[in-house]
């Protein structure tokens, strides 16, 4: 199935057009700031605080608005105009919240086996409503990255608006570390985030000796900025053992 069938044509008008005013911004960055102060915490403590603040935002459906807004359809768009060509047979999520764009990885791979991942248990319950009669090799998970335990790994995982939940410096190169970790030979990694942001979170990954990033593109122009990086991970590698970490944590959208 073609993705503009899926997502819009991408044409939209949050796309191209002014940049966003300081005021208009305020939200976001005070959304930030909070949780840049929640990151100080114990790793168990932040995981805590973060898993209780998302099933208390995710108290009414899809309060981003992903399934209807233009700026997120268009974002999705993008992000899978990005992809490699390929035959992707396990897929991961991370931070998949109500299973919007789960749903659409499900149409454009209908044999594949996906798992979304996201610490709010009410936002997994509407996820599996909307995966409706794809439940068989559609599942939804509820638990953290760092947490996540797999048998085998991914040929392909997205993490989008995730990583500047956890905080900075070793929590970040650990959660990097764990997305590597989980990706097949030769499997295809994407992070999706604010630009420029984007730069820091994504630097762990870039500096990965294991993956090589063959991709990214920039929507400087785009209302909120964000850059797409892919990664492909290196097929002369075995991969270990997919264990989850001992501690920390990091959550979802």
């Amino acid at each position: 199935m073609p993705v503009a069938a899926l997502v819009g044509s991408g044409h939209d008008h949050c796309q191209k057009g002014p940049v966003a005013s300081p005021l208009s911004r305020i939200p976001e960055l005070l959304h930030r700031t909070l949780f840049r102060t929640v990151s100080l915490l114990g790793p168990r403590a932040q995981g805590k605080v973060l898993h209780r603040y998302f099933d208390w935002w995710h108290r009414r459906p899809d309060p981003w608005s992903l399934a209807t807004d233009a700026y997120e359809r268009r974002k999705y768009r993008v992000t899978l105009d990005e992809l490699p060509e390929g035959t992707y047979a396990r897929i991961l999520e991370v931070g998949c919240a109500e299973g919007v764009f789960t749903q659409t990885l499900a149409a454009l791979w209908p044999d594949a086996v996906i798992t979304g991942l996201d610490v709010s248990e009410r936002a997994l319950a509407r996820a599996r409503e909307r995966a409706g009669g794809d439940g068989g090799r559609v599942r939804f998970v509820h638990a953290d990255l760092l947490r996540h335990e797999e048998r085998e790994p991914y040929d392909l995982v997205f993490c989008a608006e995730t990583l500047y939940y956890i905080g900075r410096g070793d929590r970040l190169r650990r959660a990097s570390e764990r997305l590597r970790a989980l990706l097949a030979p030769g499997g295809v990694l994407v992070l999706v985030h604010p630009w420029p942001e984007a730069e820091r979170l994504h630097g762990f990954v870039d500096g990965n000796p294991t993956v090589t990033k063959v991709a990214e593109r920039v929507e400087r122009d785009a209302s909120r900025p964000y850059a797409v990086s892919v990664y492909r991970a290196d097929s002369s590698r075995p991969t270990k053992a997919v264990r989850p970490a001992i501690d920390g944590d990091i959550t979802s959208k």
